[in-house]
């Protein structure tokens, strides 16, 4: 996970859709190179990002969770290289890296014009100014939390299709809503994740949840390296063949035939060839019906 920190957030609110970008780009740029160092794990890896903007109260607080599987593809794409047993990648080496990269990028949108300053912020349109508003950045250390998933791969799917397409807040968090008070539970991390009520007056309560309405098209939800759309048909199933997790290829003697046809496999059942003609995500897999039952002739 990523977070941008606090002295972000008025910038933030005013140009919600550089920052989110920058982002998304910044922290998969830092994970891709700090992964490829021969120190580190030496790979290609592969993960997709999900953009959340909000705390448990409802504040502004952006940051990307990312979820990648422990390894990735070596060098010459041969192998399947694992990270260490509780290990993927250095945190503070991420977390160095993304400040650095972050505030060049920010840097670089301030000398291409892509920035606004309104209100509050407007000094800030000065080179100066925004220079010295740039320097406590480089000070102090920013949030990159990394954590193994709970309960194995079933279940991290099972989290996940819940998860990216929530919104700021659900519906079952809502308590009441009473004499122009909205109350809602949330969970306070500080104390062990415990729960707690929290009361505001409709109009800030409708305040901090418009916050998180991102830009008109905005997408929050990224694939990248071996998972990024324009790579993943080829890599994939590479990656799959690697990790023993797909039939093997068509024998030698049906190379002719599969020639111009790679993804041909053999069915586990028959021993017939299968083509992929569809990928299905496990959203699609989850909304189609199963096939109609009719009766043996």
């Amino acid at each position: 996970m990523f977070t941008l920190p606090r002295h972000l957030t008025p910038l933030v609110l005013q140009n919600k859709k550089v920052l989110y970008h920058l982002l998304f780009r910044i922290s998969a740029e830092t994970l891709l190179e700090v992964a490829r160092n021969p120190r580190h794990l030496g790979a290609e890896i592969g993960f997709f990002s999900v953009l959340h903007t909000w705390s448990q109260q409802l504040k502004i607080h952006p940051h990307v969770h990312c979820v990648a599987p422990a390894g990735g593809l070596s060098p010459d794409r041969t192998r399947w290289l694992c990270s260490r047993k509780n290990y993927f990648l250095p945190k503070k080496v991420l977390r160095e890296i993304f400040r650095g990269k972050f505030v060049d990028a920010l840097k670089q949108a301030f000398q291409d014009g892509q920035l606004r300053f309104e209100g509050k912020l407007k000094l800030l349109a000065k080179p100066k100014i925004f220079a010295a508003w740039l320097r406590p950045l480089h000070r102090q250390d920013w949030v990159v939390y990394l954590k193994p998933p709970f309960g194995g791969p079933e279940y991290v799917l099972q989290y996940l299709g819940r998860y990216t397409h929530r919104v700021a807040i659900s519906n079952h968090r809502l308590v009441s809503f009473i004499d122009g008070q909205v109350t809602f539970r949330w969970r306070d991390s500080a104390h062990h994740n415990q729960q707690k009520l929290r009361a505001l007056p409709v109009d800030e309560f409708l305040k901090r949840f418009l916050l998180h309405i991102l830009p008109q098209g905005f997408v929050r939800i990224r694939h990248f390296g071996f998972l990024a759309n324009r790579r993943r048909t080829t890599l994939l199933p590479l990656c799959l063949q690697l990790l023993s997790a797909t039939p093997e290829p068509l024998a030698e003697e049906h190379a002719s035939s599969t020639e111009d046809t790679p993804d041909l496999y053999r069915c586990p059942k028959c021993g017939g060839a299968m083509k992929v003609i569809e990928r299905l995500t496990a959203a699609e897999i989850q909304l189609r019906s199963p096939p109609a039952v009719t009766a043996a002739a």
